[in-house]
């Protein structure tokens, strides 16, 4: 089973992710951090097997988390969560940082655990 670390500052948004994530027992959500700092804090604690990490954050926002994780372990499996619908630049910038690929808000169950599946 892989262990999955869900990073966005909307409770709702998390747990919605989290029960898409749970619902075929293929993954166990193992942690909900609320901005990008506390997701690097948990990421080194809780060791997940992928990031699902929200763009747009208070205290440290998601591209500049995904670097600091990157620069740490270049073999973290990113994936960056936004709801504005893939904007280009963004979206480029993630992808050059490293992460996996994006997903946009809001969630679709199905693409959600195909693009989990796919990492």
């Amino acid at each position: 089973m892989k262990k999955v670390l869900i990073v966005d500052d909307s409770i709702a948004v998390a747990r919605q992710l989290e029960k898409i994530v749970v619902s075929t027992g293929e993954f166990e959500a193992v942690g909900h951090a609320k901005n990008g700092a506390e997701a690097i804090k948990m990421n080194q604690t809780l060791k997940p097997d992928i990031v699902c990490m929200d763009m747009n954050m208070p205290v440290m926002d998601g591209l500049t988390a995904l670097r600091t994780l990157m620069a740490m372990d270049p073999k973290a499996k990113v994936v960056m969560v936004t709801s504005l619908g893939g904007v280009g630049d963004k979206f480029a910038e993630a992808l050059r940082l490293g992460a996996k690929t994006v997903i946009s808000k809001p969630f679709e169950a199905e693409g959600v655990l195909k693009t989990l599946r796919n990492i």
